[in-house]
């Protein structure tokens, strides 16, 4: 049945193909990964493979890449991704030696896959669980791991008809669960090498705030003024807070949305009351005059987050909210929509005071006029935010631990 799904999913993909660029360069980065991989793996290195199925599980499983690969240098990595979001943005990442999209998960996919990369050792971060590449790598002997996976009990492991695909579970070597929930859930079904080891992203936004980018013309734009920072934003969210900052043009207000096509940036500048600049047309005077700041290009987010005091997380009108510990590691608080249920970390902060979830504007004006007319608990807010991230970090530190041996440097 698995079998079947997976070519229905494929079948499905190249006719979607006919009318998307970006599952057409998808489909296209795994017929050429063949090609990579025979030009490019030496066969006398050993491999660790790192396997991301997006950009969000690469910035996860980073701060462990990164480590591995300074410990046991010896070792080459191999980088590989499914979706064009994550291979796109870093195909050219210099901490992997092999960087590829990964194939469907198909038998004979599989076997070409790993008789050209021959990993001496798997990590596959988060959600990814490809049937057919755990039942190969275990054939093998090939050791893989599950790095930062967290488990709820709605998924399809835990119920009655899931009991078949649960078997895939078994074949990871050690499971570095995110939480406690997720390692009783396991055990439930009979797995039970696993560490709660934590989310190796906290060890991420903590590398990331150090690394932070100096941006002048966002400094300047602050003119010492509170700001807001609206990151990842999607048009509910924007409707809530631009509605708000309309009546408050005292505070500064920046936002990076989500979508940056021009559509998109046009229907947002139109809500604006006062002079809006784009930061790609910004300059030392205009910013100067502006009371909101549009980023309308990618790469600066989690080092815009620095300059404000207040951050919204957008995408909790949809799907799920984007990133909150990448601002709450600046020690702001974070506010966000309704849908953040799949995520711990957002959980977590509005159980300590750092976060706050918001369904409409009667919930977002007043806690707003809160926080922007009440400076301690402003501070109150964003120091629980900030002491959540640092509490959490240390991830990969366990999970190196508990490798110990099984590298040799």
């Amino acid at each position: 049945m698995y079998n079947i799904a997976i070519r229905l999913y494929k079948l499905g993909a190249k006719t979607a193909s006919l009318f998307s660029k970006k599952v057409k360069t998808m489909l296209k980065g795994q017929q050429d990964c063949f090609e990579v991989l025979r030009t490019k793996i030496d066969p006398n290195r050993h491999y660790l493979w790192f396997h991301a199925a997006s950009l969000g599980e690469f910035e996860q499983g980073r701060p462990l890449m990164e480590r591995m690969r300074q410990e046991y240098p010896s070792y080459g990595i191999l980088l590989t991704f499914f979706s064009p979001s994550g291979y796109e943005v870093r195909k050219n990442y210099e901490g992997a030696d092999v960087i590829c999209y990964l194939p469907f998960d198909t038998p004979s996919n599989v076997r070409r896959f790993l008789d050209l990369a021959h990993p001496c050792m798997a990590f596959f971060i988060k959600y990814e669980f490809w049937k057919n590449y755990l039942d190969e790598l275990h054939n093998r002997n090939i050791p893989v791991y599950s790095v930062s996976s967290i488990f709820r009990a709605e998924q399809v492991f835990f119920k009655p008809y899931g009991k078949g695909y649960a078997g895939v579970l078994r074949n990871f070597n050690h499971l570095f669960v995110q939480n406690d929930v997720s390692k009783d859930l396991l055990r439930g079904i009979g797995v039970t090498n696993v560490t709660v080891a934590g989310d190796t992203r906290f060890d991420r936004v903590l590398q990331i705030r150090e690394q932070a980018k100096e941006l002048p013309l966002v400094e300047a734009f602050r003119q010492n003024k509170l700001t807001f920072v609206a990151g990842s934003s999607w048009q509910p969210d924007e409707d809530l807070f631009i509605d708000y900052f309309n009546r408050h043009p005292e505070v500064r207000l920046i936002i990076a949305p989500h979508v940056i096509g021009e559509d998109h940036l046009q229907q947002i500048i139109g809500k604006i009351k006062g002079k809006v600049v784009r930061y790609t047309q910004a300059t030392a005077d205009n910013v100067l005059e502006a009371r909101c700041l549009i980023i309308d290009c990618f790469g600066l987010l989690s080092s815009i987050y620095k300059y404000g005091e207040i951050a919204y997380i957008g995408g909790g009108f949809g799907s799920g909210i984007h990133n909150t510990v990448e601002a709450a590691v600046y020690g702001i608080p974070v506010i966000f929509g309704p849908n953040y249920q799949r995520f711990m970390e957002a959980k977590d902060l509005i159980a300590c005071g750092g976060g706050f979830s918001i369904n409409d504007n009667n919930d977002l004006n007043p806690l707003l006029d809160k926080l922007l007319s009440d400076s301690s608990y402003l501070q109150e807010s964003g120091q629980k935010a900030g002491a959540y991230v640092h509490s959490r970090a240390g991830a990969t530190d366990i999970i190196l631990m508990h490798l110990k041996g099984s590298c040799q440097k």
